[in-house]
């Protein structure tokens, strides 16, 4: 079990410091920034990097909403959910405090501002309203479940569940950075929420609500239509 908390752990970091670190270091660049795109591929790389590198020690979650998506498939123990879970936050609030240290030291910095966090109203990219956002995650989140469990299912092929699923939050990222920042991921909100300036931790009850109720919502639809 400590490994496989480990693992989890390390994953998440990875995850939080390579795709909001992306998003706070290198996506508004001048002339030589990678913008939204690079920011999605960055999201999807640090999923599918991690899950070839220990997905075969803890799963490869990364993430409490797919961690309960899992349980409620009948992937994953249940007394192995609490744990997954503060492993994973740990990991994502490790991260976020590598990203601010780093941050903090470059020149002219006046403080963390948004810090590639999630938000709704006036905290959105594009101005979209906490409905939007609510429903944008619930769905997100649902479809990225069906995605992993069907990339992993046993009539999948083999190996390529990985790809899959990094390819799959890409897209997810694509389309929802400009409404929430994108979550689909409790852990990474927070992560992030804790160094950002308001309304950052005032608006984190909706990224865990929305993406919990999302993973349940994907696994059940997955279960309706799996013969598994």
């Amino acid at each position: 079990m400590s490994k496989k908390l480990i693992a989890e752990f390390f994953g998440t970091f990875w995850l939080v410091f390579g795709g909001c670190g992306s998003a706070i270091y290198a996506a508004g660049v001048a002339d030589v920034g990678i913008g939204w795109l690079g920011v999605s591929l960055a999201f999807g790389l640090t999923v599918m990097t991690m899950a070839y590198a220990v997905g075969h020690i803890s799963g490869g979650h990364f993430n409490p909403a797919v961690s309960l998506g899992l349980m409620i498939a009948g992937r994953f123990e249940s007394k192995e959910l609490i744990p997954y879970w503060v492993a994973q936050v740990i990991g994502a609030i490790a991260a976020g405090v590598v990203l601010y240290v780093i941050a903090s030291n470059a020149a002219g910095f006046s403080g963390a501002g948004g810090f590639a966090s999630n938000g709704y109203g006036a905290a959105s990219p594009q101005g979209y309203s906490l409905v939007a956002g609510l429903i944008a995650e619930i769905v997100l989140t649902a479809f990225f479940l069906v995605i992993i469990l069907g990339a992993t299912s046993s009539g999948a092929p083999a190996g390529f569940g990985p790809i899959a699923i990094g390819l799959g939050l890409t897209l997810i990222h694509l389309i929802s950075i400009p409404i929430t920042n994108t979550s689909v991921n409790p852990a990474r909100s927070t992560g992030v929420a804790l160094f950002a300036d308001a309304p950052a931790l005032g608006q984190l009850w909706l990224f865990w609500v929305a993406p919990l109720i999302g993973a349940a919502l994907g696994a059940v639809i997955w279960k309706a239509m799996s013969d598994e």
